[in-house]
């Protein structure tokens, strides 16, 4: 798995100066409303769908492909009203054969467009592996980097929605093992919202994992400054006694944690992982070397997994800064439950804070 050393840096917008001090009140409230005026709030889902519609209006050669995607919207409607607006060559239906919509991606993608493909569900990624991981990961490799794969595959994933098998699966360390892919992951409506644009923008195949719980969570939106690269992971919440990372819908997991940890007297520090591939270690063993301790996060079943090889790392690189080993909860090593089972499955806030308590046992 691959690690990037990057910086999280907030870009603000140019500075208005104003002469003389009569001015300097009216052009104070003129850059406060200009602020204002950046800010929406906007669920995850609607979020995805102004990125999508950014980016499609941006430039012509950005395509959506994908099942039920034109004048449905999509299962969970993220592509709504975009077929209406950019007509049925920009907003593509295509038939269920997710190989299919892959290798016609990476047909499109040779000829200079930037395909952006929806898997409906997690589960039915894999008619499809063949063709990612196979042909979309190694094209650029292969030809020496004259051929370039700005590919994106959307694929909202994960559980916590009560739906039924290949409903709610966690795939993403199949890709994140694949050299030649890019895998990220949203866990808020901003992220969404700039990180879908800057995925179409790469000119690598990047795997986009929506995580489908959080697609009607609401949350807000400058859509005036980014502020975060594409690969960078983040400290969400400052804290003293443990680490705790993860990433898309297990964030808020994380944080309800972190809230009763505080009431308890224990302060946790939250990093949200953002990007899987490439991993962004450098904050992440920052805030480790500040508290001596780690717990891992996930979704997906533990065994060779995405948590496994930062448990490692981290082990690697901050080896004496741990007061205690990594420690990982995650879903278990079985195939997803009935929906009636999935509250047991999921990791939830309990076994993160059980997690935390046995580490500063140590």
């Amino acid at each position: 798995m691959n690690d990037l050393n990057v910086t999280a840096t907030a870009t603000a917008p140019s500075a208005i100066v104003a002469t003389g001090d009569a001015a300097a009140p009216s052009v104070a409230a003129a850059e406060s409303a200009a602020a204002a005026s950046s800010i929406q709030s906007l669920p995850m889902g609607k979020a995805i769908n102004a990125g999508l519609r950014r980016a499609l209006a941006n430039d012509p050669k950005v395509l959506l492909m994908g099942e039920d995607i034109g004048p449905l919207g999509g299962v969970y409607r993220v592509t709504e009203g975009l077929h209406a607006e950019f007509g049925e060559n920009r907003v593509l239906d295509t038939p269920l054969a997710e190989s299919g919509i892959i290798g016609t991606a990476i047909g499109l993608a040779m000829r200079g467009y930037r395909p952006v493909c929806e898997i409906q569900f997690d589960g039915f990624i894999f008619p499809g592996f063949d063709q990612i991981t196979t042909q979309l990961a190694r094209m650029r490799n292969r030809h020496e980097g004259s051929v370039t794969m700005p590919i994106v595959i959307r694929v909202p994933f994960g559980g916590h929605i009560g739906s039924i098998e290949h409903h709610s699966e966690s795939p993403e360390a199949y890709f994140a093992h694949t050299p030649g892919l890019r895998v990220v992951t949203p866990s808020t409506s901003h992220d969404a919202y700039w990180m879908i644009q800057e995925a179409i923008a790469s000119n690598d195949p990047v795997l986009f994992f929506e995580p489908k719980s959080r697609y009607f969570t609401k949350g807000d939106i400058d859509v005036a400054v980014n502020g975060t690269p594409l690969h960078a992971s983040r400290v969400v919440r400052s804290g003293t006694d443990a680490t705790v990372v993860g990433y898309g819908a297990m964030l808020p997991t994380l944080l309800q944690a972190a809230d009763i940890a505080a009431e308890e007297g224990t302060s946790i520090e939250v990093v949200d992982l953002r990007s899987i591939s490439p991993i962004d270690y450098a904050p992440l063993l920052e805030s480790v070397r500040k508290t001596g301790r780690l717990v891992v996060a996930q979704e997906a079943p533990g065994n060779v997994s995405v948590g496994s090889e930062i448990a490692a790392t981290v082990s690697e690189r901050a080896f004496y800064s741990l007061e205690a080993p990594v420690i990982r909860v995650a879903g278990f090593d079985t195939p997803y439950p009935p929906s009636k089972l999935e509250g047991i499955f999921l990791p939830s806030a309990d076994r993160v804070l059980e997690a935390v308590d046995r580490s500063l046992a140590y």
